[in-house]
């Protein structure tokens, strides 16, 4: 076990020095100035708007000439803070945001009135940003859930718009470690056209019937890292999106939750490119979906390049999943019928996944007509009914590859 711990150490130190993320200025040198956010006036009763303070704070450190200016959230506090953005780029090459305390948002979405309801806390344009602390950013989205067009949407008056708690957008050679981050009203972590990411040691929870909680979201970035985290949510642990490349996720808990997904794709008829995606040493617990690849009919593109490695499954209900034909229909998703676009999906590696299935398909390839999967290999799979006594199996559509080693249940890919 201590041997394991060791290599996971250096694995992520390693891929920090090939992302450019490590400094031999460390983040918190005697050489650094603290911008604590108690003396730009912040009240830390978890009842006052502190927004102004932290903006304040941020301002000062993101104007600094030292090097490593670090802004602090101190422990055993509790700050209020609305809608903000901290805006870069900023003088030092390397800035740090220490939460030990905690952050909330408002809990009452008649608060957001007025205010841009699709975002909470964002950095945007930063490089070299470090947001590290063991502090918590709590997104009180239990009001937002119930006002959800997902959650509900038959109610009038649903809420199309839900704020999402933290957003990395535009921003290069960045790491995200050690924070918690819970209840968020919709994704907790989104990294948006970024690049050299690092996002390890997370601990992300919101409740397992809470909608559209992904825990982590890439999108429109390259080179990222999500490393060393468990994710208990009511959505996707991880979710990859469009334009992205060269994404690995490694060494993950995660449930509740959907599973990692790589989509969906395609969704407005546009042309996507995502390759280069990596999904290793991830334990899914009781999930909805193991490790997923979704796209919409009418989408363009391709999806290649994926591999699923080294999985481990506790009744999971779609332990191996494509539905390359997603569509909306009436505002339900499902039954579609054929179309001649899609978006092609190829070279998916799935080798080494064990465990058991909740449900009696362990491994489901539903690819489209028009553009079938191609380039799947299959290696190293043995996936058992969670329920004594009960087979699994497997179930194809116009899905090609090959197979090697044990799969189990049997293979249904054609040549």
């Amino acid at each position: 076990m201590k041997a394991m711990v060791r290599n996971e150490k250096l694995f992520v130190f390693a891929l920090m020095l090939i992302f450019g993320l490590f400094s031999a200025d460390l983040p918190f040198s005697s050489a650094q100035t603290i911008f604590n956010v108690l003396d730009y006036g912040a009240k830390a009763d978890g009842k006052s708007d502190d927004s102004n303070a932290f903006s304040a704070a941020w301002k000062a450190a993101c104007s600094a000439a030292t090097q490593n200016p670090t802004v602090v959230v101190p422990s055993s506090k509790d700050f209020l803070v609305y809608p903000l953005t901290f805006q870069g780029p900023c003088k030092s090459s390397n800035i740090s945001f220490q939460v030990i305390g905690t952050i909330n948002a408002p809990s009452s979405p008649s608060v957001w009135k007025g205010r841009d309801a699709r975002r909470w806390l964002i950095f945007h344009g930063v490089t070299g940003l470090l947001i590290t602390g063991n502090g918590t950013f709590n997104g009180h989205g239990s009001e937002w859930w119930d006002l959800s067009c997902t959650h509900r949407p038959n109610m009038t008056g649903c809420a199309t718009v839900v704020p999402m708690a933290l957003s990395i957008i535009s921003c290069k050679q960045s790491t995200i470690s050690d924070i918690h981050s819970i209840d968020s009203a919709k994704f907790h972590v989104v990294v948006n056209q970024s690049s050299d990411i690092l996002v390890q040691n997370m601990h992300v929870t919101a409740p397992e019937n809470s909608p559209n909680t992904d825990g982590i979201n890439v999108q429109f970035s390259q080179n990222v890292l999500v490393n060393n985290s468990v994710i208990a949510t009511g959505d996707d642990c991880v979710s990859i999106g469009e334009l992205s490349s060269n994404i690995t996720v490694s060494y993950i808990t995660c449930g509740p939750g959907h599973g990692v997904s790589i989509g969906s794709l395609g969704r407005f008829g546009n042309s996507v490119k995502v390759e280069d995606i990596h999904v290793k040493k991830v334990n899914f617990k009781g999930t909805t979906n193991g490790v997923r690849i979704k796209t919409w009919q009418i989408g363009l593109g391709y999806a290649r390049k994926i591999s699923f490695e080294h999985i481990t499954l506790e009744s999971v209900q779609n332990p191996i999943y494509i539905d390359q034909n997603y569509c909306d229909i009436n505002g339900t998703r499902g039954n579609c019928e054929a179309k001649t676009t899609g978006v092609h999906i190829s070279e998916v590696t799935y080798d080494d996944i064990v465990g058991t299935s909740s449900s009696k398909e362990a491994i489901n390839l539903n690819c489209s007509q028009s553009f079938a999967c191609t380039g799947i290999k299959l290696s190293n799979i043995k996936i058992e009914s969670d329920k004594s006594g009960q087979q699994v199996v497997s179930e194809c559509a116009n899905t090609h590859g090959t197979n090697s080693g044990v799969v189990q249940p049997k293979s249904c890919l054609q040549p």
